[in-house]
């Protein structure tokens, strides 16, 4: 049977390590959404459904789901960078560009503590079902709102949920992406050609505090992050490995949430053998390992 899909184990790697001899790369993402969330009151077709409130609104303004959304620029990201800077903690912001545009002072504040500020699409939405040109217009348009907050351009790419079939098609042809995280198949990076895929978690985030994903106390994402971190430090002394952890400033950020994050960073930090790397920083070094040349988006 042919298989368009890959089942295939990856080989171990027992020979290749990151940077200061670490078998395991932790990769923390912040998510900056806000801003970028469906909503009639900024002119789309209709309001986000998925926030802390369970229930929807349709057709008129929510008043209710945007003060959800406003948090997290307001009070969920100062926590979330402060803690990340007492520990010297680089990080991955995945920014939609509507976000980006009307919160510039984060993407700057991102840049002056050294994080990467990667692109996340221009709404926070789904790109299944749009068609090409469209699509190539929000990449374009995400790009461009990056860039001017953070000074460079993006180089990696991760779309909410479901991509299109031609997303990453779209993104090689678009140029300056160093990789993309639209995919969730494994613990370590791997190629498609030569563009890098970081898969990214759905377990290992934050998001699990809404939706009846189990999370309640700070404890209980600190107690599931420390187990997977665990596990793979262990894997990593035999092959490299990769740990996402996945953080939105409207959750994370709640003050009965952000021990969380301090316990999980500090169980961390006790260990040797482990990097903590910009998703960025863990392509180039990927890329590096297996031989091929430095990358840059002109190449």
């Amino acid at each position: 049977m042919t298989d368009r899909r890959d089942f295939t184990p990856a080989p171990p790697l027992p020979g290749m390590r990151w940077p200061g001899d670490a078998g395991l790369a932790v990769s923390v993402v912040v998510n900056i959404e806000e801003g970028a969330e469906l909503s009639i009151g900024d002119g789309d077709e209709a309001n986000e459904a998925i926030y802390e409130a369970v229930e929807q609104v349709d057709d008129v303004i929510d008043p209710c789901m945007e003060s959800h959304f406003e948090y997290g620029p307001r009070a969920g990201w100062p926590r979330i960078r402060a803690v990340l800077a007492a520990r010297g903690i680089p990080a991955t912001l995945n920014a939609c560009g509507r976000a980006i545009a009307r919160t510039p002072w984060i993407a700057a504040e991102a840049v002056d503590d050294g994080h990467e500020v990667s692109a996340h699409g221009w709404r926070w939405e789904r790109h299944v079902g749009m068609d090409r040109d469209h699509e190539a217009g929000v990449i374009a348009q995400t790009v461009a709102a990056i860039a001017q907050a953070a000074g460079t351009p993006p180089v990696g790419w991760h779309t909410r949920s479901a991509t299109s079939g031609q997303t990453r098609a779209l993104l090689l042809e678009q140029g300056g992406f160093l990789y993309d995280s639209n995919a969730y198949n494994d613990d370590i990076p791997y190629f498609d050609g030569r563009h890098v895929v970081l898969p990214y978690a759905f377990d290992t985030n934050d998001m699990r505090f809404f939706n009846r994903g189990g999370f309640v106390f700070a404890e209980d994402f600190s107690r599931y992050c420390i187990a997977a971190f665990d596990r793979l430090l262990a894997e990593s002394a035999h092959s490299p490995r990769m740990l996402s952890i996945g953080l939105h400033t409207r959750i994370i950020g709640r003050p009965a949430r952000i021990a969380g994050l301090e316990q999980f960073l500090d169980h961390a930090l006790a260990h040797e053998g482990v990097w903590f790397a910009r998703r960025d920083q863990i392509a180039h070094h990927w890329r590096a390992s297996h031989g091929l040349p430095l990358w840059s988006a002109s190449a």
